[in-house]
C-alpha cells in the first residue's frame, strides 16, 4: 500500500526546496530529493501516523499533542539542522 502524501507535506517540501514522493521502500512513507533531483533520504514509518493525518482523523488539538510528544521523543535527531531527522520532522510534523 502506498502512502498518500498530504498537501501539508508538499507545501513544507516546497518551502525547504525539496521534492517528496511516496517511498518505493515498504519500510518508509516518503523519499526525499533536493531540487536537482539528488536523493537525500527515506523517512517516516508507515506503522505510525503523522501530523496532517492526525488532524484529519482526530482533530487539531489531538494532532498538536502528538506533535509535541513526537518532538520530545526525537529531540536529539531534530536538533541537528539539515539531518535526516530534522528533514522528516519538518515534512511530516
Amino acid at each position: 500500500m502506498t502512502y498518500n502524501i498530504s498537501p501539508y507535506t508538499y507545501k513544507k517540501a516546497r518551502a525547504l526546496g525539496l521534492r517528496v514522493y511516496p517511498s518505493d521502500n515498504p519500510r518508509y512513507k516518503i523519499k526525499v530529493y533536493d531540487e536537482e533531483g539528488e536523493f537525500i533520504c527515506y523517512g517516516g514509518s508507515p506503522k505510525y501516523s503523522d501530523y496532517p493525518h492526525y488532524i484529519k482523523s482526530h482533530g487539531l488539538d489531538y494532532a498538536n499533542e502528538r506533535r509535541r510528544l513526537y518532538r520530545i521523543r526525537h529531540a536529539k535527531e531534530i536538533a541537528d539542522v539539515g539531518s535526516r531527522g530534522w528533514i522528516i520532522n519538518e515534512l511530516l510534523w
